[in-house]
């Protein structure tokens, strides 16, 4: 079944990955989707719509935290209330004759270029409009300063207004992309059709968290030396990650079995990898603060628990995980879920932090959002 282009490789563009070890201690077992495809360009311009509440496809070569003044002409991007520039693509069917809308959410790392291999016949068939956006600092978005749960929300919403998708859409969000969706079901609940999260993070600061069960958690440790250090000495952590002396390999990260599964490891020799994470990107200040800010929202204190949200019964909610993930592992999630029994689990057997790039999975998670079809395969025998 051939692909949305999400894997055409005959158009992809090859990026050379140096990672360090430094480096791949710090941020790697965030970044799940910073995998970069191309599509076939198209090219209708949106009408401009300014609702009461706010005053296809391009071939772009991808820039991080790009000025205004670098950014080409190809790029499409609108103007936010603030003044910042948010940058998007649209892949899919053309929007006027979409049945569906989706807007997707990249993760930590990654950009508008983000993987989803869903299938074209499926897309088709469907009728599904894809928005891929930059979030702040991403890509060809300019940074916000700040940047919050509330603030990522807002985008969204203001970017779906702009672009005149509709009262209600979709949103998938990708691992650390999931924190901007925990904060539209909080924030924008009303424009909402349905929500999928692939392999999402947790803060394991919320205090529907069990204690118990995060008490030996090496990674709430991890999060917490990152967290104290990205924010009280900055300066410090960039100079220590874009050292020279610290050796750097290509496999340091794509081949560590402590952040993936020997699935994941099969994926990552087929994609791009993380280019954001190497260390000559991460020498940029500019991408630097983008990630440092990035784990700042969404690993800080928020002004909610998802365990105390509640969804009408219009909308559907559902959570994609692997039962291998050892980057967010899967126990966690069946926690929350308990307090959370409108959400509907799926459990991906075999399945690693990088679900979202295995056969079948993008398709399976349309089908049970759009159409509510059970899929039996991803059923957990107990929860």
């Amino acid at each position: 079944m051939r692909r949305l282009g999400f894997h055409n490789l005959n158009q992809q563009r090859t990026r050379r990955i140096i990672t360090s070890s430094s480096s791949s201690t710090v941020l790697p077992h965030l970044a799940s989707s910073c995998q970069e495809t191309i599509l076939s360009p198209q090219n209708p311009k949106p009408q401009k719509y300014l609702p009461s509440s706010f005053n296809f496809l391009q071939e772009t070569k991808p820039s991080i935290s790009c000025p205004r003044n670098q950014v080409t002409d190809s790029v499409k991007r609108i103007k936010l209330r603030d003044g910042r520039f948010l940058a998007y693509k649209e892949r899919g069917v053309p929007k006027n004759e979409a049945k569906y809308k989706i807007i997707l959410i990249h993760g930590f790392g990654s950009s508008k270029e983000m993987n989803f291999s869903a299938s074209k016949e499926l897309v088709e068939e469907l009728g599904v409009y894809f928005l891929l956006y930059d979030r702040a600092g991403y890509g060809d978005s300019d940074p916000n300063p700040e940047r919050s749960l509330q603030s990522e929300a807002l985008d969204i919403e203001e970017l779906a207004h702009e672009l005149q998708i509709g009262p209600k859409f979709y949103l998938i969000g990708v691992s650390m992309g999931s924190y901007p969706t925990w904060s539209c079901l909080k924030h924008i609940p009303h424009r909402l059709a349905g929500v999928a999260f692939v392999a999402p993070v947790v803060n394991y600061g919320w205090p529907s968290l069990s204690k118990k069960l995060i008490k030996k958690d090496y990674r709430k440790g991890l999060i917490k030396w990152c967290f104290r250090i990205s924010k009280y000495a900055p300066g410090l952590l960039h100079w220590w990650i874009s050292q020279k002396l610290f050796p750097s390999t290509t496999s340091v990260l794509e081949s560590n079995k402590l952040y993936f599964n020997s699935s994941d490891i099969e994926v990552l020799k087929r994609i791009t990898g993380f280019p954001m994470l190497t260390k000559d990107k991460l020498r940029e200040r500019s991408v630097f603060d983008t990630l440092k800010d990035d784990f700042l929202a969404g690993f800080g204190q928020w002004d909610f628990d998802p365990a105390d949200l509640r969804m009408s019964g219009e909308s559907s909610v559902h959570i994609w995980h692997g039962n291998e993930d050892k980057v967010v592992p899967f126990q966690l999630h069946r926690c929350i879920l308990k307090k959370l029994p409108w959400i509907k689990y799926h459990e991906i057997p075999q399945g690693g932090h990088l679900i979202v790039h295995y056969d079948g999975t993008c398709d399976a998670v349309l089908r049970e959002l759009l159409l509510g079809e059970n899929q039996k395969l991803y059923q957990p025998e107990h929860i």
